[in-house]
């Protein structure tokens, strides 16, 4: 099964694709997705809806897993997120995946065994479990984590566990 991770950002959304096989995991392609010179917001929207679309037709992943979003400090910021969450889940419904959503203290457990993992620890876990040679961007990395959880709460499914 190929699952895409996805890591929600208005100005930086970190993709990642990886495949599944029992329990093996295998790294297929990771990214990011910039929108942070465009001015009007609705055209980054667009832009990760898009992008995100060219990644899914590329990789055809079967389902999509996204990072859920915090409540921030800041509301305009929570709102923005949001919006941009909903573009991502928007283009991965569009080509018909099934979304997950999962918590990020979710997503650091189960990479790291820590929910408030660092993001380096995140990045360094995300490569050792996918043996990559060189450390992922922080945006990629937490969109393979999210595709790692997913692959990982599949599993549990599948043996008839529950998390």
């Amino acid at each position: 099964m190929r699952i895409l991770g996805i890591d929600p950002g208005s100005r930086i959304t970190g993709y990642g694709v990886i495949a599944t096989n029992g329990h093996e995991i295998g790294f297929i392609a990771c990214g990011t997705i910039r929108t942070g010179n465009e001015t009007d917001f609705s055209r980054r929207l667009l832009t990760i809806f898009q992008d995100l679309s060219e990644v899914i037709s590329t990789h055809q992943p079967e389902v999509a897993a996204v990072e859920d979003i915090f409540i921030s400090q800041n509301p305009r910021s929570a709102l923005k997120l949001g919006h941009a969450r909903g573009a991502a889940v928007v283009a991965a419904l569009h080509h018909n995946l099934q979304v997950f959503d999962y918590p990020a203290r979710q997503v650091k457990q189960t990479v790291a065994g820590y929910g408030q993992a660092e993001k380096a620890q995140v990045q360094h876990m995300v490569q050792s479990l996918l043996q990559l040679s060189a450390i992922p961007s922080q945006d990629a990395a937490d969109a393979l984590a999210v595709a790692i959880c997913h692959a990982h709460q599949s599993a549990y499914s599948r043996l008839g566990c529950s998390s």
